[in-house]
């Protein structure tokens, strides 16, 4: 018996299962193990000491004069012979020896406890990595299966699709990488995990994981805009009026936000002050293009920004990236006009005169081109 509860205290250590789980399962199998062998185990009963691993089977047959059921009743005759306080219409309770059963019950009632071990090993799993569901983990690369990769966490390969992969990154085996927890679910062959390398919020709990500040609460990530393995833009806020939030996350000489694109292969991460104005946020979001002026609409979820001409394609950015970025980031559609599109469309007149423009007026143009969170131009007016 002692081999058995050393074998329990190992299995209980090594697959994370409830010893109490084990004994259920070696109860059951011993009952499945009697239904096989007897063909029924409606009257099988199984003691088994918790503390010591003995164990004991009984059926429990009523006594009567003459047996029409040998696995329900035993006549008197035999019922006596286990004892003599036994009478017509009693329960007789008599011993099942393990070696009464043939060698394929034997076999059966294994198998019905490592199925049960599986099972339960299969479900501490999904447990444990559930715990980790919208955190990031570091895995190994294994191998390639079609386009998608497995990426092992320690106990179980993750599935890391080709959409949840950064464009451009080549990923081999051996390699480390973090990956953001997308899905965790319960398979028939253990739980399923679904990683990404291109979910926003990877760059967000990078940030957690590097930066104190952001850990603790004193700086607060507001919105974050990605293009996986291109740009990210974040807003960031303090709590505390004596921390510089974007300084934080920068870092003595870029320490902090290099570890950051150092783990995404280089992309660009622009991190700017968050502000409850959307003037203020939009001007701060197009960095590090200069801003002259903006007007927003926080109804219509609309700006119109005026830069200086040689900033007109910082502003935009390659393909319209840092425009679009931007949109994303502040929830409104831009539209950005040069200095000298602008006085010729008359949105603006001198710069001594900009005191007299109405926040709330709405100013439009029919050559003027927005930009929305897609990057693609919009006219608020609907016109072609």
């Amino acid at each position: 018996m002692n081999e058995l509860l050393e074998a329990l205290t190992v299995l209980e250590k090594e697959k994370n299962i409830s010893r109490d789980i084990l004994f259920d399962a070696i109860e059951n199998s011993l009952i499945m193990a009697c239904k096989n062998q007897y063909g029924k185990a409606d009257n099988v009963r199984v003691d088994l000491n918790r503390e010591t691993g003995e164990f004991h089977v009984y059926q429990l047959k009523k006594v009567v004069k003459e047996v029409e059921d040998p696995i329900m009743e035993i006549s008197t005759t035999d019922a006596k012979k286990i004892s003599s306080k036994y009478r017509v219409g009693s329960e007789a309770q008599i011993e099942i020896l393990s070696k009464e059963f043939g060698r394929i019950v034997t076999q059966t009632a294994k198998n019905t406890i490592l199925q049960k071990i599986r099972e339960e090993e299969r479900h501490a799993q999904y447990e444990e990595y559930s715990q980790e569901l919208h955190k990031i983990v570091t895995g190994v690369v294994q191998r390639q299966v079609g386009k998608s990769v497995k990426v092992n966490l320690g106990k179980i390969d993750a599935t890391l699709t080709e959409n949840e992969m950064i464009k451009g990154e080549v990923l081999k085996p051996t390699d480390h990488i973090k990956v953001y927890v997308l899905e965790v679910k319960e398979g028939s062959k253990g739980p399923q995990v679904l990683v990404s390398r291109t979910h926003p919020e990877l760059v967000k709990k990078l940030f957690e994981s590097e930066v104190t500040e952001v850990r603790d609460g004193i700086v607060e990530i507001k919105g974050i805009a990605r293009e996986a393995g291109s740009r990210t833009k974040i807003a960031v806020y303090s709590t505390d009026e004596d921390v510089d939030p974007v300084g934080a996350c920068v870092g003595v000489n870029g320490a902090r936000v290099n570890t950051i694109v150092n783990e995404l292969k280089g992309e660009k991460i622009d991190i700017i002050n968050w502000d409850e104005n959307p003037a203020i946020l939009i001007e701060n979001s197009l960095s590090p293009a200069k801003v002259i002026s903006v007007i927003a609409d926080a109804d219509e979820k609309i700006a119109k920004v005026v830069v200086p001409d040689y900033q007109l394609s910082l502003a935009i950015g390659k393909e319209g990236q840092n425009a679009r970025l931007a949109a994303r980031l502040t929830g409104f559609k831009i539209d950005i006009k040069s200095e000298t599109q602008a006085r010729e469309a008359g949105d603006i007149l001198d710069y001594d005169e900009y005191d007299e423009y109405d926040e709330d007026e709405e100013y439009y143009d029919e050559n003027e081109e927005y930009y929305d969170e897609n990057g693609e131009y919009d006219d608020p007016e609907g016109d072609e």
